[in-house]
């Protein structure tokens, strides 16, 4: 499937991620942790970050440190660097660019599916003024038994939101996050227009839907397109 067979009649529920795909995060979360660990002498750069933590919860993050470097990270690490990246995003943090207009304009359910922890997800919205749009209609790891790569998330959304999955439209960002909602039996879309993504080096899996900017969301999806063209 491409952009261009994605009708109206296609999709019941889009499903979005937070990090990365509604809100331009990734580097600032990145930052803090590299800053974090470099502290207890865990050196890691961007590229590290990108192919390993992307779309994973702190957990699955503490465990990948542990099993590469033989350390494990200190009670209260978790704490400190979501205190941290909290204040950082209070004063740095933006939505990825177009995606207001998108959900602004968006003829159907909508929601929002994540590995964040509730806290950090739900601040995260109020800053960037994006949670008018879901309400409580968003949902997170901590909700289910496994995390991504595994559907749990995923068909745990979908069905909150009373659609099946083969109805529902995944927008993620990361690997883990397409192998969820392929896994999931959902049309999948990559969203690259995070900064993160630049100089990124991701291959599209089979059936995957490439989407570089929101100024490219498919228009049979959205009340203000089909609407001007009518």
């Amino acid at each position: 499937m491409q952009l261009a067979d994605i009708g109206p009649e296609a999709i019941d529920l889009v499903i979005f991620d937070c990090d990365g795909v509604l809100i331009d995060s990734e580097v600032l979360s990145a930052t803090v942790l590299i800053e974090a660990a470099a502290a207890l002498g865990i050196d890691f750069d961007m590229d590290y970050v990108r192919r390993h933590f992307l779309g994973r919860s702190f957990p699955t993050v503490a465990a990948t440190i542990r099993a590469d470097y033989g350390r494990a990270l200190p009670q209260g690490f978790e704490a400190s660097y979501r205190e941290t990246l909290l204040e950082r995003f209070e004063t740095d943090l933006r939505t990825t660019r177009g995606i207001e207009a998108v959900l602004t304009a968006l003829d159907r359910p909508a929601c929002v599916a994540t590995s964040s922890s509730p806290p950090r997800v739900a601040r995260s919205l109020e800053i960037t003024g994006l949670a008018r749009h879901f309400g409580p209609r968003v949902f997170t790891a901590s909700q289910v038994a496994r995390g991504k790569p595994a559907p749990d998330l995923f068909l745990f959304a979908a069905a909150k939101m009373g659609a099946a999955p083969e109805r529902s439209l995944v927008i993620e960002d990361s690997r883990p996050g397409l192998a969820a909602a392929r896994a999931a039996g959902m049309v999948t879309m990559l969203y690259g227009g995070g900064s993160h993504s630049a100089g990124g080096d991701m291959d599209l899996p089979p059936g995957v839907i490439a989407l570089d900017s929101w100024a490219d969301f498919p228009p049979a999806l959205l009340r203000a397109a089909r609407g001007s063209a009518a």
